[in-house]
């Protein structure tokens, strides 16, 4: 179980490193010219925190199970649970966000994509 779920988390870690490092790097227009226009009606620290949970989420999916394959940290692999499951709350409130403001046509795919991925790999981990 563990390299079904380092398999899944190699992709869900790849697209949440990105997502995270561009919403923490990248000033608030740029973000609405990329086609994110949600971060100009929101303040600029709710962005970065948004972006700082991305980013511990795709380390922790990660970090968490590889750590406890490698080291036999139990404790680790539980903290590859909670980075999952965050990462599914994320995309859940991300689709939610979506729907309200009339954009889910264009961002279905991504997010029910990014939240089955999640979903799977939090039941994967749980059953480590």
């Amino acid at each position: 179980m563990y390299f079904v779920s380092l398999a899944l988390a190699l992709p869900l870690a790849f697209v949440f490193l990105g997502a995270g490092r561009t919403k923490l790097t990248k000033s608030i227009d740029d973000l609405a010219a990329a086609g994110m226009a949600w971060a100009k009606e929101i303040p600029v620290w709710a962005v970065r925190l948004v972006a700082l949970l991305e980013l511990a989420g795709a380390v922790g999916v990660v970090a968490g199970p590889l750590a406890g394959i490698l080291l036999g940290w139990t404790w680790a692999t539980a903290l590859g649970l909670y980075a999952a499951a965050g990462l599914s709350l994320t995309m859940l409130v991300a689709a939610i966000m979506h729907i309200v403001r009339g954009e889910f046509k264009y961002t279905w795919k991504m997010n029910l994509g990014l939240l089955a991925l999640a979903i799977i790999e939090t039941v994967v981990i749980a059953y480590i």
